[in-house]
């Protein structure tokens, strides 16, 4: 008689629903940056989309305006702000994706065990 065990882990399906909020998370983290770095090059406010990306950012910015001040340089044409609300609206979604992600994520995987047994015991007279 033979027997035969196969073991096998396998591990959780990611779920369309971990990857919709990855993705959200992921596109306000680029418009945020976007953000910084047209503050921080002095980008022109009047211009169509650089109106368009503070005006969405805005909320989530003025949550956190004032607890650093801003600092700005002057240059020949342009005025360069480091706003420092950006940064840390960054860094607060960071967590918050990371987190919500993790509790998205199943813990364990499945350990899947197949016992085979061939054969036949003879016994003789």
């Amino acid at each position: 008689m033979t027997q035969q065990t196969e073991t096998q882990d396998t591990k959780a399906e990611s779920n369309t629903s971990k990857r919709i909020v990855g993705v959200i998370f992921t596109i306000i983290e680029v418009v945020l940056a976007f953000r910084l770095i047209f503050k921080g090059l002095g980008a022109n406010p009047n211009n169509g989309f650089v109106r368009g990306v503070y005006g969405v950012t805005q909320f989530l910015v003025g949550i956190f305006e004032g607890i650093f001040s801003r600092g700005t340089t002057a240059g020949a044409e342009t005025t360069a702000i480091f706003e420092p609300a950006t940064l840390i609206v960054m860094v607060v979604i960071g967590l918050i994706a990371w987190g919500v992600l993790r509790l998205m994520t199943p813990h364990t995987g499945t350990r899947v065990e197949r016992t085979e047994t061939t054969g036949h015991d003879v016994q003789g007279k």
